[in-house]
């Protein structure tokens, strides 16, 4: 045994509001895939960081309307345009029982800067912190960044003293998936609940942490069991028969299942994540392609291609039932800075694929091979098989490589060097802003910064890294719009990606359960009743 995310509106389902119940109450759920690990700033990923949100705490958290709240940090204020003033929690204790202070907050916020750390976007927004007293800190930054404290929510801070008494100063690397390092297999937050058994890929025990600070916390729960189940077939019977409490995602043909079964229900909404496509821009030649001495997605015309083929609407009334929304934006709608106007899909038109293929000198088209999750996203490998098919029509052959998440991202991210030449993934801004977007995704790969670290293509434009700067610092929303909005229709007229569409939240759960379905789709234990 080991002890170790525009404002949204009407995201927050409140299932069965009645008032929670004083028994202690146990309590199972299930998801298609495994957190990645224990350590906090190993891989920057929704469901790990949801996951672990029930055991870590940031300085700030978000509410079921994804809304900001203090968490570690009981306030904030900007004392100049670059230099916050953060009040501290007092009275916090560690699982282990160890007080939390400012070393601790500092601690946490330099190891997000080592080698391993998936953090580090979000970690180099502050460039410095000084401790004033033990719950006392000033955060500076290079320039005024009105989002900080929301990006805040997701750097989980540590015990300085058990990291460093057990060698887990540095953050676990997610290129190597069997990394045994300490903090990957332990944890020591100061959440509300403990995790006590850790089976990777099989089970994750947690029990209620009876120190923790928040008494008024919503959950009856004090012991859950977590049990990642691949087969989105078991994961739904396994509900309906009631082994389990709560499950997701459920596939969107089952939700009419689910609403004809006896004592479970699905829960559905739309989902602050945007699923696309992204390509090698940058090697001189692709790693994973039959065309050698050159990278034909440097070539407009090719992506052009690429986009043309895609029938947006095929994969959403094929493949995700009618439940996704095809965009023309790396951002959806719940996000700050999201403008309609200008969330213009790529028209669906084969034969110009084919007539822009051929102009850039491919008219039997070529093969590469494309990278895609087959447990992290709705429907994943069923919409990467669709795409393949489709792009098959004009002349490009897929290779498709589709992996659980751990192989997926240990293979792609950065950490083992962009190892790819076409992939699927879905982005979430932790901020709920769209800079983060131009931060991680839009922005020129450059380490040095710590800008560009998701943009796993490296396509890379100067115009949108200076808009990036600006809309960083940028306080007038009509400015920052416009900016937004000029960097948006570049990136939509260079075919820099290729957005698929927003995918639905999709859960199920027993109608004796009571929870808090967010946008970012994080599921929070703070939430759960059992009745």
């Amino acid at each position: 045994m080991k002890t170790l995310s525009k404002l949204l509106t009407g995201v927050a389902i409140a299932v069965a509001m009645a008032a929670a119940p004083v028994s202690a109450k146990p309590f199972k759920w299930a998801f298609q895939g495994d957190a990645q690990g224990l350590d906090p700033h190993g891989l920057n990923e929704t469901f790990s960081l949801g996951f672990l949100g029930n055991v870590y705490e940031g300085m700030t958290a978000y509410d079921g309307n994804l809304q900001l709240v203090p968490a570690l940090a009981t306030s904030w204020k900007t004392i100049s345009p670059t230099v916050w003033l953060v009040k501290l929690r007092e009275g916090v204790k560690f699982h282990n029982g160890n007080d939390f202070n400012a070393d601790d907050v500092i601690f946490s916020w330099k190891r997000t800067q080592t080698e391993g750390s998936d953090q580090k976007t979000r970690g180099s927004l502050i460039s410095k912190i000084v401790k004033i007293d033990d719950f006392t800190i000033e955060l500076h930054t290079a320039a005024p960044l009105p989002v900080l404290m929301q990006e805040m929510t997701f750097i989980y801070i540590m015990d300085k003293e058990w990291s460093e008494a057990n060698n887990a100063t540095k953050a676990a690397n997610v290129k190597n998936v069997n990394e045994v390092g300490y903090a990957n297999q332990n944890a020591n937050g100061t959440g509300p609940f403990m995790i006590v058994e850790r089976q990777p890929g099989v089970k994750t025990t947690f029990k209620r942490f009876d120190g923790y600070w928040n008494k008024d916390i919503k959950t009856n729960v004090t012991s859950v069991e977590f049990t990642p189940i691949k087969e989105a077939a078991t994961r739904v019977a396994a509900l309906i028969s009631r082994q389990i409490d709560m499950v997701y995602p459920v596939p969107v043909q089952d939700w009419k299942r689910l609403e004809d079964a006896s004592g479970v229900r699905a829960l559905t909404g739309p989902e602050a994540r945007t699923i696309f496509l992204g390509m090698d821009q940058f090697r001189d030649e692709l790693l994973y392609s039959s065309v050698k001495g050159k990278n034909p997605f440097k070539d407009i015309r090719v992506r052009k291609a690429f986009a043309a083929a895609i029938n947006l609407d095929a994969i959403k009334q094929k493949i995700m039932r009618g439940a996704a929304t095809p965009s023309g934006l790396m951002v959806a709608p719940q996000i700050n800075g999201y403008n309609g106007k200008i969330n213009t899909p790529y028209k669906y038109d084969p034969a110009m694929s084919k007539k822009l293929l051929a102009e850039a000198g491919y008219p039997d088209g070529f093969t590469v091979t494309m990278d895609c999750p087959n447990n992290r996203y709705v429907n994943d490998e069923k919409i990467c098989q669709a795409v393949a098919s489709m792009l098959a029509k004009v002349g490009v052959k897929i290779d498709l490589l589709a992996q659980p998440k751990a192989k997926y991202f240990a293979k792609v991210l950065a950490q083992n060097n962009y190892d790819t030449s076409f992939y699927l993934l879905g982005w979430t801004p932790g901020s709920i802003d769209s800079y983060n977007v131009y931060q991680n995704l839009l922005s020129c790969q450059n380490a040095e910064k710590k800008m560009g670290a998701f943009n796993l293509g490296n396509y890379c434009n100067k115009r949108v890294d200076e808009i990036g700067a600006l809309v960083a610092s940028e306080t007038n929303k009509a400015k920052r719009q416009a900016l937004i909005d000029e960097g948006f229709k570049i990136v939509q007229d260079e075919v820099g990606y290729i957005p698929l569409h927003q995918q639905p939240l999709s859960w199920g759960a027993g109608d004796n359960i009571e929870l808090t379905q967010r946008a970012d789709n994080v599921f929070d234990l703070r939430n759960v009743v059992v009745k």
